[in-house]
This record gives structure tokens, C-alpha cells and sequence, in this order.
């Protein structure tokens, strides 16, 4: 039976259950990756388990998301991921080297490879023939120990590429056009396969800019072949070695196709405050810009870079735009300085970032009052930049080099200028001194692990009651972003200490609610969540779960719930709950006083839970969303609970 991409990496790493859409399976994980966000609880979560040596083929620490050092956490944090990281057999990328998809897709990337990152867009190396796959943390801490990752077996969405891209029209805006058609949700559990004649006209780091922002498709991941494009990237990384021909069969059957015909793609912007609020740019045209933001994972790849470049060369940023230039990583900074241009971007009025995520994730370059921001990043949610009245629009680089030189938003077509042909290297440059190998096994014993007094382990949880009772804590609506639910930025420097990093779950959306959760959670009862449809988008954070934990939320009730936070929520005992009928949600009233009751045997066979509002005497029902292998652990209170319990059998 021909069979797709998809079925052949999930096939080669299947452990556990049967390739058949919506069932619960479980395949080996060969590479993880983990960001200073997310790294020091999943390697405290890690340690909890044992620490075993790594199972997995490679597994690597890195540093980009908190570089500013405004104050001893966030170099405290990257010393313990260094000195854990030597310690216990795994690889750690310093701070400066740069964004883990860009760094990971250089220097890691293996065709047919499977890689489990805790962050949400490590469906990048996707771009390179990879299965790759975000989560939270406590997942690939579970995989790096040598257990199964589980998820839902996927259905497979072919989108076959035909045609090329006019000039000025790029990756970026081919994910645009396929987010206007799928949009942000109703897209879990599906992976997006690329085929069709078009990919060959699409460069590798082309491919992981479709791949990357498939992350906001909320699809499981996304997919391209690997063919003699990927072979040339691997080489010009001096990996050849690494490359293998895969592709889906002649005659593969997908659950859909859908036909994007590259030559009709323009330039297109997601507008505030969501990735598929998708206008074309000549929609937009004339709308004043006070901020063009160039990189993050998404665009900061050599191409990117010097393409911007070249479409500023000789020319100059209008003065009343501040224009910030951030590579991807140390590999496109010194390659890009060996060429004219880093300093054709200088020249232009650009401001040089660090090769970091810096203003992607609001931890840099905050935008003024009521700005209008253009970036090449992949998020534009309220008050991610660190600025809640800036309106946030997503673009291409070609697109933000046009925006800049006018001050305007401006289709980079009508620039009168012919549109720049960028060749890439014959070889990158490569300097991997700044990724540091795990110590010798005879130097290990020698290491001493740092910790700094920021950093405190996951704490303690209770197993599941037999009964739950207590308020609806928070009511939000549609599209609630882990974002709401637990703010970076500046805030995560308290990213390795849960009971400080608790105090602002849901500040942005509710000032009081985690004094008023506290008081609920002190008094011996239980806080729920209420909200609508596509609740927990956004990234992997699992602090977006914990911490809620931490104050006493046992349960979240939904319209629907994205795949990431779901199975964070069931790893750390919170019930992810969707209405049987969405209609129950109107009849909720934040403070209305819950009940569920014979909880232990209802978790335990899966199904619907009936939950009744005190005040009204009446009741409604929610569904259980979650795997046979899920509610066992809700029944033990969270994943951790139940490794220690199967440890002592």
C-alpha cells in the first residue's frame, strides 16, 4: 500500500498502538531540544525521574529566549542548563549562539529523524525532513529518560505545491495564504505534507519557514520530502552524511489535498491580534508603520538576512521608523558579515540584535504606545510584544524591508526597484564552538550541578479526589494563548520557580486572579477554568498548566482545547474537559459554585463527567479529552506521581 511521509517516520518509530487516525500511539524519540524557557523544568522534572542517562540519539539545552541579564536569574538559569547539561550527557548551546529551530536546523537536522522540542515551533526542522514535534517539557524530559512520546495518531493533510514565486513574494507569504484558508484552529490532530512539483523551487530554509509557522495551524506538525534540495542544504552545513532521500509513494492516499498554485501567492500581512487575520499588503497600503522588527525563527535565515539586505543597500529607513535587525543565529551572522551585508544594513539605519527571540516573545524591543509594529515573526497576540495597545502585523522580510524604506505598509512590488536574486553560499560558515558536547563519562562525577536560589523544582501534587468542588475561578472567551494564561516577557525570569512564577497566571486578563485562586486552593477546594473554543493556543509553555496547578485549578471545561496544552493540562492532573454541548457554556457564570462527584471511577473509564452549578440545581456534561494512558495519570495527580509509582513496583 503506497503510503505518505507521514506513515513511514510514524512506522519506523512506532512502539506503542496501531497507525489508525485518532488512536492513542507511542514512537521513539531520536533527537529533543529544549530553550532556557522551558529547559530548567523539564531538566528539574528529569532529575526527579532519576536522571538516567539520555536515551535518545541527541539531546540539546539552548539559550534564547531570556539574553538580557537584567538580573541574576536568568544567568543563573543558563548555568545550571550548562553545568545539567555536562553533567547528563547532553548537548548545550550558549547564549549568542542562537534561536534552537535556526541553530537545530543547521546543525542537527536529519532527514527522517524524529524530534520532540519543548517549544511549539520546533516543527522547523519539519523543513528538513523531520518529524518534529512540540510539547511541554515534562514530555521530552519523558523521552530523553527513554519512554514513548504519545500523541493521537494524525491524519495527513497533502498540500501540493505547483508553480514558483514572483519576485518579492516568499515563504512567508505561502503560510499566510494557507492560514487564510485553515485558520488557527480546528486543525488538531492533523499533519500538514507537502508535495507537488513547487517544493523544488523552495530552498530548506524556505521550507522551515512554512514549517515553523504550521505551529499556528495548530497542526501536530508539518512535513516536506527530503530530496536533492535537502541533500545541497545538508552539504553547504558539511553534513551531507546526515542526508537520506524520503518522500511519499507514488499514489499515497490523504485524508485531504489541498492545491496552492505558488505563482498566484502575493504578499500578504496577518493582522492584529491573531496569525490568520490574513489581508494582502496592498489591502493594507498606506497604514503608517513606527516599527519594523526583522527575525525570529521564522525569517532570520542567511536568504532572509541578505535579502533585506540587498533591498537596503544604498538606501535609508525612513527616520521615524526604528528598524531592528536580529539573525537567527551565530552561522547567519558571520556569514552574512563575510558579504557587505551587515554593513549595508548598519548603513540603512538598522539596529543589530542579538542572534536571540529577543522581541518575537516581548523580551526586547518593545514598541511604543499604539504603534503599528511589522515583523517577521509568527505570533501577533495582544500584548506579546510587550506593548498591549501596539498593533502587531506578521509579514515576509521582503515585505518589512519595503515598509521600512516608506514608512508605510508597502507591497514590496510597488517599489519600482527590480527585486534582488540571492544565491546562497557555496558553504556556510560553520563554528561550533559555542555548542558545547556533554563531559566525558569520566569527568561527570566531577560536575557539580549550579543552582542558583531562583530555582525550585516542580512542586508537590495530590492525586485525584473522588470529588471536586469549588468556583469558576476565570470565564474567558475564544482564543484564550498560553500567553493569557501565564505571560513571558519580562515575567520569565521566574520561569524556574513555580510558587513566584504563579502570581501571574492570568494577570494580563485578570489582576486578581491568582490571589483569589490562592485563597479557593488554601481553603481546601478546587478553582475551575471556563472558556471557548481553542483554548491554550500558542506556545508549548507548560508553566501555562503548572502553575495554574499550583493554585488549585483542577479543571479546565472548554469548547476545545489545543493538542500542546491538553496534554500538559493532563500531565500535571488538571481534567481537560470539553462541553458535550457547546450551548452549557453560556449558562456559566464566573463565580457560580461547581460539583463533580464519583470522580475516581469516571476519569477511570473515560467518557463524560456530569457537572452540577450549586446555586441552580441543575447539571450539565463535559467529555474527558484525554488518552487511556492520560487519565491514568489524573488519577495519580500528574505524570511525575505516576513514574514514582511505577518506579517502586
Amino acid at each position: 500500500m503506497a503510503k505518505t511521509l507521514t506513515q513511514k517516520i510514524l512506522e519506523a518509530h512506532l512502539v506503542e498502538g496501531r497507525l489508525e487516525a485518532g488512536a492513542d500511539i507511542g514512537i521513539r524519540i531520536d533527537q529533543t531540544l529544549t530553550q532556557d524557557i522551558t529547559g530548567t523544568m523539564a531538566m528539574m522534572e528529569y532529575e526527579a525521574m532519576g536522571a538516567p542517562p539520555p536515551a535518545t540519539e541527541t539531546s540539546v539545552n539552548y539559550v534564547d529566549h531570556n539574553l538580557m541579564q537584567l538580573s541574576f536569574e536568568n544567568a543563573d538559569d543558563h548555568e545550571f542548563l550548562r553545568t545539567f547539561s555536562a553533567k547528563h550527557g547532553m548537548h548545550f548551546s550558549k547564549p549568542g549562539n542562537g534561536i534552537c529551530h535556526q541553530v537545530h536546523l543547521e546543525r542537527f537536522s536529519a532527514p527522517g529523524k524524529t524530534l520532540l522540542g519543548a517549544d511549539s515551533h520546533t516543527p522547523t526542522s519539519g523543513g528538513a525532513a523531520m518529524l518534529a514535534i512540540g510539547a511541554g517539557g515534562l514530555d521530552v524530559a519523558c523521552a530523553i529518560a527513554g519512554m514513548p512520546f504519545h500523541l493521537a495518531c494524525p491524519k495527513v493533510l497533502g498540500v501540493a505545491l505547483t508553480g514558483k514565486l514572483q519576485p518579492f513574494v516568499s515563504a512567508k507569504d505561502v503560510i499566510l495564504k494557507l492560514l487564510s484558508i485553515l485558520t488557527t484552529k480546528g486543525n488538531v490532530g492533523w499533519v500538514v505534507e507537502y508535495t507537488g512539483p513547487g517544493i523544488l523551487t523552495l530552498s530548506v530554509p524556505e521550507r522551515a519557514t512554512i514549517a515553523n509557522m504550521g505551529a499556528e495551524l495548530g497542526v501536530t506538525t508539518s512535513l516536506f520530502p527530503s530530496d536533492e534540495v535537502t541533500r545541497e542544504f545538508l552539504r553547504r552545513e558539511g553534513r551531507e552524511d546526515a542526508w537520506r532521500a524520503l518522500a511519499a509513494d507514488k499514489g499515497a492516499r490523504y485524508d485531504r489535498m489541498i492545491e496552492l498554485d505558488l505563482s498566484k501567492v502575493e504578499p500578504m500581512a496577518a493582522c492584529p491580534h491573531s496569525p490568520d487575520q490574513i489581508k494582502t499588503v496592498r489591502e493594507l497600503a498606506g497604514l503608517r508603520v513606527h516599527q519594523v522588527c526583522i527575525g525570529s525563527c521564522t525569517n532570520s535565515s542567511y536568504r532572509d538576512l541578505a535579502t533585506v539586505a540587498a533591498m537596503l543597500k544604498g538606501r535609508q529607513a525612513r527616520p521615524e521608523v526604528s528598524l531592528v535587525v536580529a539573525p537567527g543565529s551565530r552561522q547567519v551572522l558571520e556569514t552574512i558579515a563575510r558579504t557587505d551585508a551587515v554593513s549595508d544594513l548598519l548603513a540603512a539605519g538598522a539596529r543589530l540584535d542579538e542572534a536571540a527571540c529577543g522581541f518575537c516573545i516581548g523580551a526586547a524591543q518593545a514598541p511604543q504606545t499604539d504603534a503599528v509594529s511589522v515583523r517577521t515573526s509568527n505570533r501577533n497576540f495582544e500584548g506579546r510584544s510587550g506593548t498591549k495597545s501596539a498593533q502587531v502585523y506578521l509579514v515576509s522580510p521582503e515585505t518589512a524591508a519595503a515598509c521600512a524604506l516608506e514608512g508605510e505598509m508597502t507591497d514590496p512590488r510597488d517599489l519600482g526597484v527590480p527585486c534582488p536574486e540571492i544565491a546562497e553560499p557555496e558553504r556556510y560558515v560553520i563554528d561550533d564552538t559555542m555548542i558545547l558536547a556533554p563531559a566525558t563519562d569520566s569527568r561527570r562525577a566531577g560536575i557539580e550541578v549550579f543552582r542558583g536560589p531562583n530555582l525550585v523544582g516542580p512542586p508537590p501534587m495530590d492525586a485525584l479526589p473522588d470529588r471536586l468542588a469549588g468556583p469558576v475561578a476565570l470565564k474567558v472567551g475564544d482564543k484564550i494563548t498560553t500567553d493569557h494564561i501565564m505571560p513571558a516577557g519580562s515575567l520569565a525570569i521566574y520561569r524556574s520557580n513555580v510558587p513566584k512564577y504563579a502570581e501571574y497566571v492570568f494577570a494580563r486578563v485578570d489582576a486578581l486572579f491568582a490571589s483569589r485562586a490562592s485563597a479557593t486552593r488554601d481553603a481546601g477546594r478546587a478553582n475551575f477554568i471556563v472558556a471557548g473554543e481553542s483554548y491554550g493556543q500558542g506556545s508549548s509553555r507548560e508553566h501555562a498548566a503548572l502553575c495554574p496547578r499550583y493554585l488549585g485549578v483542577r479543571a479546565v471545561l472548554a469548547k476545545s482545547i489545543e493538542r500542546i496544552h491538553q496534554a500538559n493540562l493532563a500531565n500535571f492532573g488538571i481534567l481537560p474537559l470539553v462541553f458535550e454541548n457547546p450551548k452549557d457554556y453560556d449558562t456559566i457564570e464566573p463565580g457560580d459554585e461547581l460539583a463533580m462527584e464519583g470522580l475516581r471511577d469516571a476519569v477511570a473509564k473515560g467518557g463524560a463527567i456530569t457537572i452540577r452549578i450549586a446555586a441552580r440545581g441543575t447539571a450539565f456534561k463535559a467529555l474527558l479529552a484525554a488518552s487511556e494512558r492520560q487519565r491514568e495519570a489524573l488519577l495519580a495527580g500528574g505524570v511525575l506521581n505516576l513514574v514514582a509509582k511505577r518506579s517502586t513496583r
